[in-house]
């Protein structure tokens, strides 16, 4: 860590442009954030949701250790267009930017712009270059979002203009990340494309509560499967029974808001009632919390617990795997 504010109670004062990536630098020093804005945006809301800020509209500076007043990136500076241009895609696993690769740091240290998600490790973008191009597409959940096709010609246009560019996201780019997509876009569009692969929440939300997604003697493998939609869903393509009766772990991401009627169907389909469950959300952030339950009560159990997306839950024996 380049500072420490281990403990420290900040307070973030008139928000400006980046305030995402400000938040995440102080969230990994080790500070207990909140910030003051009096008509907060989506970002702000979001971040507020998921537990990694106190969001107020007035604040006695007196009861902080630092006061803070924000503000706005440099303008990017655009060098003369020329055949250099390239995306990387970065994956950036699951928050904390002690889990994104050595690589993965420097892509982003080198890069002229940055696009990035909202579950990126958003803290790292402290090292980007002063005058580096900062771009925030996340998708939130049930609000603002940017249209993939945008995205996509976003990262083709900058490197068209000679501008190294870094797409920086959450977990890894190809596990649910439409890294694929990005990277036929640009080979389409004769921009040349690398991947730094990053650490999946797939298997590294288990691990950071202790639940390893194989053991030995009890299951050969695991299955990572998206929740996105319902069992019932016709855009559904999972077939829930299959699974069921795999004896595999079975890993779901994006899963949160229709954990019951999964669990229903795969109870329907064969599996025990008590199987063991885990569900965990916002894995490696301060803000992370997580439950563990049955197959048939994970879902009631969550939501009394306030757990909520983005979450990972991970269905089988290897739950109860470890000593606690």
């Amino acid at each position: 860590m380049p500072f420490s504010l281990d403990g420290c109670k900040v307070l973030l004062h008139a928000p400006a442009a980046g305030v995402a990536e400000r938040v995440h630098a102080l969230l990994d020093a080790g500070a207990q954030v909140s910030v003051m804005a009096t008509e907060p945006d989506a970002t702000l809301r979001d971040i507020a949701s998921r537990e990694l800020i106190d969001l107020v509209t007035d604040a006695d500076p007196l009861q902080y250790d630092v006061v803070l007043r924000d503000r706005p990136r440099a303008e990017a500076v655009r060098p003369a267009a020329d055949d250099g241009g390239a995306v990387t895609l970065v994956g950036g696993g699951p928050g904390d930017q002690g889990l994104l690769t050595i690589a993965g740091m420097q892509a982003i240290a080198e890069a002229d712009v940055i696009v990035c998600d909202r579950l990126a490790p958003l803290g790292a973008l402290s090292r980007a270059k002063p005058d580096a191009e900062v771009i925030h597409v996340g998708k939130i959940p049930r609000g603002e979002f940017t249209p993939q096709e945008a995205i996509n010609e976003l990262l083709v246009t900058r490197a068209r203009a000679g501008l190294r560019v870094t797409r920086l996201k959450g977990g890894d780019s190809f596990v649910f990340g439409r890294g694929g997509e990005e990277w036929n876009a640009c080979v389409a569009a004769g921009v040349p494309v690398r991947s730094i692969p990053g650490v999946s929440s797939s298997i590294a939300a288990a691990e950071l509560i202790g639940v390893p997604v194989t053991h030995r003697s009890l299951t050969q493998g695991f299955i990572v499967v998206s929740g996105h939609v319902a069992p019932d869903d016709p855009r559904n393509t999972v077939d829930w029974g299959a699974l069921a009766r795999s004896g595999l772990t079975i890993v779901v991401l994006m899963g949160v808001a229709v954990l019951d009627a999964i669990a229903k169907t795969l109870i329907a389909a064969g599996m025990p009632e008590h199987t063991p469950a885990a569900c965990i959300a916002d894995a490696s952030m301060p803000s992370q919390r997580s439950v563990t339950s049955t197959l048939s009560e994970i879902d009631r159990t969550a939501s009394d617990a306030g757990v909520g997306a983005p979450a990972v839950t991970v269905i089988g024996p290897v739950v109860s795997a470890l000593a606690r």
